[in-house]
């Protein structure tokens, strides 16, 4: 089963049996590793899959400072053997010292297979940062520029000959607003005029008469139907 799923896993149990589940591919990519700062100057990336023959340092642990070449990798318990990383048992053996990848920084790279030089390259690339667009002038610079090559003036003078309009006076602003109002107010009586008939036009509620009229318009209405 693939590591890399787009759903993430939750559960302690599923994510350690996808783990000890995974394929070499992604086995690989579980074994980055920090690179020294002298390095990450010169290749210009930050980590790395560690290979047999890179020169690690031990930064966690019991062996911290310990510093020597990798001999052998285990990714089936994702294990690195550091050579020179020994512990004597009980009988006086010395049999070797196995380390986690991520407790471990490259201090040297092994760069005898030309594919590894190939994926620093492309890493490389990765880093590299977008070109920045040059943003455009404002306009008005823009103006100056035409204006001083066509005057042939420098443009500092240019710019400084160029004066903000000038405000009219509140009085004469006033004036010039005030037809504007005056043809809005006119407009706003002459609908308020058509409204009126309209609203006049519409149908009152008829008014209930008395009851003794009612019933004297009734018996009036009988009497000449009866004739």
């Amino acid at each position: 089963m693939d590591v890399q799923t787009l759903k993430p896993v939750t559960k302690p149990s599923k994510q350690r049996k996808r783990l000890h589940k995974a394929p070499a591919h992604v086995r690989y990519k579980l074994f980055g590793a920090s690179l020294s700062p002298e390095l990450q100057t010169s290749q210009k990336i930050e980590t790395l899959p560690v290979r047999s023959g890179d020169t690690v340092r031990i930064l966690r642990g019991d062996n911290k400072g310990f510093e020597g070449k990798i001999t052998r990798i285990d990714r089936a318990h994702y294990r690195i053997y550091v050579e020179g990383l020994t512990r004597e048992k009980v009988d006086g053996t010395a049999i070797p010292v196995s380390v986690h990848p991520s407790k471990v920084m490259i201090t040297s790279l092994n760069l005898d297979d030309k594919w590894r030089k190939k994926i620093l390259e492309r890493k490389r690339e990765l880093r590299k940062e977008p070109e920045k667009i040059p943003e455009k002038p404002p306009k008005k610079v823009v103006e100056v520029k035409e204006r001083a090559a066509e005057e042939k003036m420098p443009e500092e003078i240019v710019a400084t000959e160029e004066k903000p309009k000038e405000k009219k006076p509140r009085a004469k602003r006033k004036a010039a607003r005030k037809p504007k109002a005056e043809k809005a107010e006119k407009e706003e009586a002459e609908a308020r005029a058509e409204e009126k008939p309209k609203a006049e036009a519409e149908e009152k509620p008829k008014v209930k008469k008395p009851r003794a009229k009612r019933k004297a318009t009734i018996k009036k209405a009988e009497e000449e139907g009866g004739t």
